[in-house]
C-alpha cells in the first residue's frame, strides 16, 4: 500500500497532517509531517503516535465537491437510465462535508436516504481547461466518499441540490492515498456489516482523467476540491441506528453512524 496522508487531532488538541503507516506487528500509527497534504512537504516531524490515540478528521477542506451521476454501467441499468453521452455534473456544498466517524443526520421530511459508495479525486493543483493527458498531474490523491442522497427529494425536485446538499451528507476520509493507480479499484458499501454495494472503477463510463478534464473546462478546480466519481449498483436506504462502511481498495475504509437530526426527532410522533 502506498503513502496515506491523514488529518487528525492529537491528544494535545493540536490538528495536523501525518502519514499513516504500520509497524512490523501490523499496528497502525500516525506520523506527524512538516507540512500539509497540499504543499507536498511530507517529511516526518515527530515520533509516531498509535492511530487509536488520535481523532481522524476529514482529510480535506474543499471549496466545492463536484458529483458525477450515472457513471457506472451497472448503476445506470439499476436506475433505469441511459448511458450519458457526457459526464453528468452536480455540485455539493462544502458544508455537507464531514469526516470519518461523524454522524450522518437524516433530516425531517426525508422518507428514504440512501448510501452511495464512491472513489473521490482530490485536486492538488489549480486546474482550468486541462487536457485529458495532463489531468492526473493536477491530482494529489484519492479518498473514500459516501454521496448520501435523500432519494424522495431527488425524485420530487428532479435536481440534486436539496437531495444531496444537507449538512453531513458528504462524508470523506479516512485519509488521502497519494500513490495509487485508480483505474481498477474495488468499491464497496456495507451497512451493519452486510454487503450492499460492490463494483470496480474499471466499470466507470468516464474514467478519472476524462472527468478531471471535463470538469475543469466548466469550472476552475482549486487545491483541495473533490470530485466524487460516481457509485456502483446496490444503493440502498439508511435508517437511524445503523452504521455505514464504505471501502475503496488501496485506500481503506470509512465508517459513519446514522442518526435522526434533532428537528426530525421533534417531528416524529
Amino acid at each position: 500500500m502506498g503513502r496515506r496522508i491523514a488529518r487528525a487531532r492529537l491528544g494535545s488538541g493540536q490538528v495536523g497532517f501525518g502519514l499513516v503507516s504500520e509497524d512490523a506487528s501490523g499496528a497502525a500509527h500516525f506520523v506527524p509531517i512538516v507540512g500539509s497534504l497540499l504543499d507536498g512537504r511530507w517529511d516526518p516531524a515527530g515520533p509516531p503516535v498509535p492511530l487509536t490515540e488520535v481523532e481522524l478528521l476529514c482529510p480535506v477542506t474543499p471549496t466545492k465537491v463536484v458529483g458525477i451521476g450515472t457513471n457506472y454501467r451497472a448503476h445506470a441499468v439499476e436506475m433505469g437510465r441511459p448511458i450519458p453521452p457526457v459526464p453528468k455534473m452536480f455540485l455539493m456544498p462544502a458544508t455537507a462535508v464531514v469526516g470519518p466517524g461523524d454522524a450522518i443526520a437524516i433530516p425531517p421530511g426525508a422518507s428514504r436516504v440512501d448510501h452511495e459508495a464512491e472513489l473521490a479525486v482530490v485536486i492538488g493543483r489549480r486546474a482550468s481547461r486541462v487536457a485529458v493527458s495532463e489531468a492526473l498531474d493536477h491530482v494529489v490523491g484519492f479518498t473514500v466518499a459516501n454521496d448520501v442522497t435523500a432519494r424522495d427529494f431527488q425524485k420530487a425536485d428532479k435536481v440534486f441540490a436539496r437531495a444531496k446538499g444537507f449538512d453531513t451528507f458528504c462524508p470523506l476520509g479516512p485519509w488521502v492515498a497519494v500513490d495509487l493507480d485508480p483505474s481498477d479499484l474495488g468499491v464497496r458499501a456495507l451497512v451493519d456489516g452486510k454487503l450492499r454495494q460492490e463494483g470496480r472503477t474499471s466499470d466507470l463510463i468516464f474514467d478519472l482523467p476524462t472527468l478531471v478534464s471535463f470538469v475543469s473546462h466548466v469550472m476552475t478546480l482549486l487545491p483541495g476540491d473533490v470530485i466524487a466519481t460516481g457509485t456502483p449498483s446496490g444503493v440502498g436506504p439508511l435508517r437511524a441506528g445503523q452504521v455505514v462502511r464504505v471501502e475503496v481498495e488501496g485506500i481503506g475504509a470509512m465508517e459513519n453512524p446514522v442518526v435522526d437530526r434533532e428537528d426530525r426527532l421533534e417531528a416524529l410522533p
